[in-house]
């Protein structure tokens, strides 16, 4: 397949540089706070119609929950951060390749480090986005034009059935996963699978440890795969001083999508005849799974510490982080699960060694 230069590194990381700087001004613009550097109208209008179009689009993706991403990776785009994460790789050869990837679309911008590791090396992204989120990744790759003129040419996007690529990512369900599999067989791959995040409670937990817990509950609704969906509970575990830190999100309810989600579980659950506890926003059920559905948190009692940590090794397949305690070799701190570094990969597969050496 025909191969192109690739963009100078160093250059590729101070534009990154100076578009991370970028978003800061700009949603300092956006909240309404004083900053030196004002966005002209014409720039502000912009950036709130994309905002507004993409809740138009998706409802899940509410202004909140956009900017909490934009947030996040406007806190990464630096060159310190950029210049430490390439630096732990051998440098890359002096021609691009085409990496396909398919992205997910069940939270702002999940496919955006994908996108920027294969820039990071050196290759040319084809894009394939989900239907449901169509909107912010294009805007951004234009917004990076204004400080990597080239970057178009690097970056494309589709909607339809890809061809000519060299290597592929793919994100999606454990019964697409299949499919992916069989069809990208001939090609280097990374395919991802569903996988869940759960957190182990001792009990001693701070208030602010329940508060960071519930950040990563109800960020994103619960839909991502850092998003924590299930929690481990000693024996005898009082749930009320979770439950007050669980009701800074109580205006989640206010979401219809979210509300339509709670209720229907709840009348599953009453018509089974479940237990449950359930605050009003959110239901509480013990089950053995991992993966809840929107509106609800499993739970499941523990009294050997050795014994869970036995369960996660077996299971850490399914699991994408384990947060709270040290009872899981590599857990993360509560609060941090939807924080993830930019040599955080997903799956624990990484996506720079595989760009660099594998295709």
């Amino acid at each position: 397949m025909c191969t192109t230069i690739m963009i100078e590194q160093e250059r590729f990381i101070g534009g990154l540089s100076e578009f991370g700087r970028h978003l800061n001004n700009v949603l300092t613009n956006l909240s309404g706070a004083k900053t030196s550097e004002v966005l002209i109208e014409e720039d502000l209008e912009r950036w709130n119609s994309l905002l507004k179009n993409t809740y138009v689009q998706n409802p899940w993706f509410t202004k909140e929950q956009v900017l909490y991403a934009l947030t996040a990776w406007k806190n990464l785009l630096n060159e310190e951060n950029l210049s430490e994460w390439i630096n732990a790789y051998s440098k890359p050869g002096t021609t691009s390749k085409t990496v396909a990837l398919i992205l997910a679309g069940n939270i702002p911008l999940v496919g955006f480090h994908d996108l920027l590791s294969v820039l990071m090396s050196g290759n040319k992204a084809l894009v394939k986005y989900p239907s449901n989120d169509k909107l912010l990744l294009p805007f951004l790759i234009r917004e990076l034009e204004t400080f990597i003129p080239e970057i178009s040419e690097y970056v494309s996007f589709t909607d339809s059935k890809i061809s000519d690529f060299d290597a592929v990512i793919a994100t999606g369900s454990d019964n697409t996963s299949r499919y992916f599999e069989y069809y990208f067989a001939s090609k280097p791959h990374i395919i991802r699978k569903n996988r869940n995040s759960v957190a182990v409670l001792t009990g001693e937990e701070s208030i602010a440890e329940l508060n960071g817990l519930a950040e990563d509950v109800f960020r994103y609704f619960g839909m991502g795969c850092r998003s924590v969906s299930k929690i481990y509970v000693p024996d005898g575990y009082n749930f009320d001083s979770l439950f007050n830190s669980f009701f800074n999100f109580n205006d989640i309810i206010q979401h219809q999508k979210y509300a339509n989600n709670y209720d229907y579980n709840k009348a599953v659950y009453l018509m089974s005849g479940a237990a449950m506890l359930d605050n009003g926003f959110l239901l509480l059920k013990e089950d053995a799974g991992f993966g809840s559905p929107i509106g609800t948190l499993f739970f499941e009692y523990y009294n050997d510490k050795n014994r869970l940590k036995e369960v996660l090794k077996t299971n850490r397949e399914r699991l994408q982080c384990v947060v709270g305690t040290d009872v899981y070799e590599g857990n993360i701190p509560f609060g941090t699960s939807q924080q993830p570094g930019l040599n955080t990969y997903a799956d624990g597969v990484d996506t720079l060694k595989f760009l660099f050496e594998e295709i």
